[in-house]
Parts: structure tokens; sequence; C-alpha cells
């Protein structure tokens, strides 16, 4: 919230901070982590910017189109029954508008992406749920839905959110072995994406519009205690925290000398670090992973502790929400390379 989510949306710009980093990988480390911290962009390995996301920003796109992909060689008014995006960041009342859709012609099916937090029986609980989760997708798309939004809106005590980059993955490949993925967009609304690498993730990995619901309702309440200044609306810096993720995902599909966002969305440009090759086979087809680690149970086991942190008593003096200690070292958070015993033992 401080050193994030809330410059983004104050300055309309992503924050800076020094090259690198000195915390541990995430299959190593002993706090648990979103799915995201996983991968690893790869990039174009030549010594010039493959392309200068500022300076050559007339021929970049973040522009899309998404619903029900027609015959190409066919050329038909059904073909326009698409959504056209300027960016892949949907707003609250976006999707609010979605929900309200009744066209025969553009069905729009909102699937839930939870699963049972109260059986902890390893990776069964959650392998069961992107089961049933590709199943009600491939279901919807029979049923005549142009549009798939994977919502973890329903989230409760006994229901935990999968991880918004595995639903997506798996229903993205789910669909591809059945020969289904052109007969559908996919959405995702989910309180977990809020950096720009979580952006570029879900939509390398099939999303076409992502709505970070909770970034959103977070950037409200940080407005309305004070923290983001005076007079200004929550239009307004929702706007600025959508501009600020745009410039990122420019500058990230930069990097691999990508233009459009339409080459980018699933073109998996990523590498994955600390998962076992047959949870990467499974449900992220073709991602390399050199460095295998974790299975689908690890992560079921985090996003639980992460629910039951959430829904669980709570300690007396315990802070209202868990301080990491990602960006910069406290004695409680995450480890780091340079920590007060590391820069004493050096000095001595």
């Amino acid at each position: 919230l401080q050193m994030i989510v809330a410059p983004m949306a104050a300055n309309a710009q992503e924050p800076v901070g020094s090259m690198g980093t000195d915390t541990p990988l995430a299959v190593l480390s002993t706090r648990p982590k979103l799915l995201f911290s996983y991968f690893k962009q790869l990039f174009a390995q030549v010594t010039n910017p493959p392309i200068d996301p500022l300076r050559e920003g007339l021929v970049m796109s973040l522009m899309t189109f998404t619903g029900k992909q027609r015959n190409l060689l066919d050329e038909t008014p059904e073909h326009c029954r698409q959504l056209k995006l300027p960016h892949p960041i949907l707003t609250n009342s976006d999707v609010e508008c979605l929900r309200a859709v009744g066209r025969d012609d553009f069905k729009v099916a909102f699937l839930p992406a939870l699963f049972d937090a109260t059986d902890d029986d390893g990776g069964g609980a959650i392998r069961r749920a992107l089961e049933e989760l590709v199943e009600a997708a491939e279901t919807a798309i029979g049923d005549g839905a142009s549009l798939l939004v994977l919502s973890d809106r329903g989230v409760s005590r006994e229901k935990a959110p999968i991880p918004s980059l595995l639903a997506t993955a798996a229903v993205h490949h789910g669909l591809l072995r059945r020969g289904l993925r052109g007969e559908a967009g996919i959405v995702v609304e989910s309180g977990e994406p809020r950096e720009v690498m979580h952006f570029c993730l879900l939509c390398g990995y099939g999303a076409n519009a992502v709505n970070p619901y909770m970034a959103f309702e977070a950037i409200h309440k940080l407005c309305d205690d004070g923290e983001l200044g005076e007079d200004v609306q929550h239009d307004q810096l929702s706007d600025q925290f959508i501009t600020a993720v745009k410039k990122g995902i420019l500058k990230t599909m930069a990097k691999m000398g990508i233009s459009t966002l339409r080459s980018y969305t699933g073109a998996q440009q990523f590498e994955a670090i600390g998962l076992n090759r047959d949870v990467v086979d499974a449900y992220f087809t073709g991602t390399p992973s050199r460095i295998e680690g974790v299975g689908l149970e690890v992560v079921g086991r985090e996003a639980r502790a992460r629910h039951r942190s959430a829904f669980g008593p709570r300690q007396p003096g315990s802070l209202a929400l868990d301080f990491e200690g990602e960006y910069h070292y406290r004695s409680d958070g995450e480890g780091h390379l340079w920590n007060p015993e590391t820069i004493t033992r050096l000095q001595h």
C-alpha cells in the first residue's frame, strides 16, 4: 500500500527502486508467497534495448479485442460481436456493466475461482477446484458464452481464492486442449493483482482483461483516510493507477521487443523458478522451468495460509496487515542479504 499502490495512484507512475533484489527466491522463502513470485520474464538478450516504450510509443499498443473469434477466412456481421478494449485494465464499474449484459449474441458467464479452504489434503482440493473451473468454462461456452469472467469475489471463511494466475492458466490451457480457446475471451476479476508484473503475467498466460478490484478499493480507502492528498477524487486516482499500470506493461513488453498487447497475450514470455515439472506441464504448458521445486500442495498450502491470516483470530497487539518487509528490511519480515548483522560483520 505505501510503496507500490499509493505512489502509482498519486503519481500515475510506477515507483522507482534500486536495481536488483536481495530477498530469497519465492521457493526458498519461509513466508507464503503469491504464485506470481515464482515467475520471471525472459528478455531479449541484446545490448541495445529491443524497443523504447517512451520514444517509440507510436508503434506500441495496448488495444485488444476479446470475445468469440470466428473463422478468419470469413467476413460476416457476427465477426463484429466482440468487445474492444483500449487497455486490459477494467474498473469495478466496468465489471458491473459486464454483469448487466443481456444480449443473446454476446453472453457473459461469471465463474467462481474458489476452492475449499477447510479441506487440507495437500493439493487435492485446489486440483479438484481447477478441474471443476475448466469444466464450468467448457459448459458456459456450450451455452453460448462469449466472455468468461474468472472471479474470486465469493471469498468466505470456507472458500479461499484459487491463485489468479493458476486459475487463468488452467482455463486457458484447458480450453486450448479442448479446441475451444477461440470461442470466448477470458477476464480475471481478482483481488490479487496489484503490481505491474502481476498484470503482465495474467495477460501472458491468457487473460484478455483484468479487474484488480481490491487495488481500487484500497486506493479509495487511502483517499478517504487522507493519505493521497486533498481535493482528489476516487475516479482520478483510479485513472492514475491505470495509467501507471499501462506504462509498466508497455515497459515490460518492450524488454522482449514486443510492441502490441495482442502479441503478448498468451505468449508466455516467462520462465518458472521453483515449480515442479508436473505443475508446469499441467497448467503452464510450454513454460521453461530449469529449477524445479514446489508442487500444487505447497501452492494450496500458501493460499490457505493467507486465507487463515485473514479469517483467523487476530493475535493481541498484531498489525492489521502483515508488514512483509519485502522492499526494505524489518526484523520480523522477509530475509535480506543486506541486514544489520551482515553490515556489522562487513564493517568488523
